[in-house]
């Protein structure tokens, strides 16, 4: 436990920051795991019921909490180029004056299998490691926070991104139903929460329909168009409407398609996307962005990114046709990996001799099967936790909701998380408590400096609005 002090919107926030880990019981009361966490709490708050507290994680399934922890939402932050490569170290690492510390405590949370959580006892990793046992662990570590700092009476945020999103829908009715909490709000951050709309390739037509509209995006940031419209948002309403009104069709005729109107279709495909029409009608179609990334910006020998298509890099296979890796991912990991430990080890005095896992194997194992509320005795193996997240909003009313959004997403695009949202069984007046913003950047939106500052704007003015403060 260290404290610290920060100035953040001209306001100095004195914090006690607290490193390291919880023994979880299971759900006979033994000892189950050890949870690392850091939780940031405000010194000198008078009365802490009235205080705020947000848990917050990354997704994978399988990844730690540090880019959050250390990109948006913690006090110190690592400094990389946007949409670049960083350089070799030393790294920079600063003070965060757009930390959400001035609105809310925060506690970050590392899943079993990540960061330094692992299985004690009689338990395994497999207990852990899928869609139910994962909710149901990270439910009982977020009671036993709360628990052990007497902040039951606090108001609560629940903060996902990437697969953190399917983490939050059922977090956030498991915490209702069976631990008896009931959250404010919760945040989805580039959310995946189903399976059906996320994965494209041969033999399912949706995800590329879902695709399309980033594609077009991440074709009109490399100039790879050949009439680029000045306005991206406008841009991106034409290519959803395609999408919906032509494209959908299309593929659901298969083989009824007609020439004229196949014709016609890949004509606009490749207009929208900067991809000839000879490739899509090769691809009948149906180009995944595996392979959209590789041929966007071949003539220049480079691949697009995935997790965050503003970024390029070199292409190590020229004849190949699917990305052999995301050059983002290559941009940014040895940075925050490296800042991050340095941090933990030296700032905050824990954990040098322990193994911090970045990121495990853990996806490799995962038990993709979910029991939906009202689902009947079958978990199938196609989860949808937005389906959870409508339960509990419709059973706690005042429970509010943001999204927030890149237009260069490729891990989980834009018109994916669109149609969750509009899939979601709400009634009218609960619809009016979901707010969407949108960011000109990709899946880790909070990289891209301008949309680091509107993140926590637009943070800071939903938790506000979630807990009456």
């Amino acid at each position: 436990m260290t404290s610290h002090r920060i100035r953040i919107g001209g306001e100095t926030v004195a914090y006690t920051a607290t490193a390291g880990y919880l023994i979880v019981d299971d759900a006979d009361e033994k000892p189950a795991a050890r949870f690392g966490f850091t939780a940031y709490v405000r010194e000198g708050v008078d009365d802490p019921a009235r205080r705020p507290v947000t848990f917050a994680f990354n997704g994978g399934p399988g990844s730690a909490s540090i880019w959050l922890h250390m990109g948006v939402l913690g006090p110190r932050i690592v400094v990389t180029p946007d949409a670049d490569f960083a350089p070799p170290p030393p790294y920079e690492v600063v003070d965060n004056e757009h930390s959400v510390l001035d609105v809310t405590d925060l506690v970050m949370i590392d899943p079993v299998g990540t960061g330094y959580s692992r299985p004690v006892g009689e338990a395994a990793g497999e207990d852990f490691w899928g869609v139910d046992q994962d909710i149901d662990s990270v439910s009982r570590f977020i009671k036993k926070w709360v628990t052990e700092n007497r902040r039951w009476a606090s108001p609560k945020i629940l903060l996902g991104e990437s697969y953190g999103g399917m983490r939050s829908g059922g977090v956030s009715l498991a915490l209702l139903e069976r631990h008896g909490m009931a959250l404010n709000g919760v945040v989805l951050v580039s959310p995946f929460m189903e399976m059906v709309t996320g994965f494209d390739g041969l033999g399912v037509d949706l995800p590329h329909v879902m695709f399309l509209p980033t594609l077009a995006a991440t074709a009109w940031y490399h100039e790879a168009l050949a009439e680029r419209p000045a306005d991206l948002p406008g841009f991106l309403d034409e290519v959803k409407a395609f999408a919906y009104d032509e494209f959908a069709p299309a593929l659901l005729k298969g083989s009824r398609l007609g020439a004229s109107e196949r014709a016609a279709v890949i004509a606009k495909l490749a207009r929208y996307t900067g991809v000839d029409e000879e490739y899509w009608e090769r691809a009948n179609l149906r180009v995944t962005h595996g392979q959209f990334v590789k041929e966007l910006l071949r003539d220049r020998k480079q691949t697009a990114g995935r997790i965050d298509s503003r970024y390029a890099g070199r292409s190590f296979n020229l004849l190949g046709e699917e990305m052999s890796y995301d050059p983002q991912s290559a941009a940014v990991t040895a940075a925050f990996t490296s800042a991050f430990l340095d941090y933990y080890h030296n700032e905050l005095e824990f954990g040098r001799d322990l193994e911090y896992k970045v990121s495990g194997e853990v996806w490799m194992k995962w038990d993709w099967k979910h029991r939906p509320p009202d689902g009947g005795r079958f978990a199938p193996p196609f989860p949808n936790t937005s389906v959870d997240l409508a339960h509990a909003m419709g059973k706690n009313p005042g429970m509010k909701l943001l999204v927030q959004q890149g237009y260069y997403d490729l891990a989980t695009p834009q018109l994916a998380t669109e149609y969750y949202l509009e899939h979601m069984d709400l009634l009218p007046e609960q619809r009016e408590n979901v707010t969407v913003e949108y960011y000109e950047a990709g899946h880790m939106m909070y990289l891209h400096p301008p949309s680091l500052v509107k993140f926590k704007d637009d943070l800071a003015r939903f938790i506000r609005s979630a807990t009456g403060g």
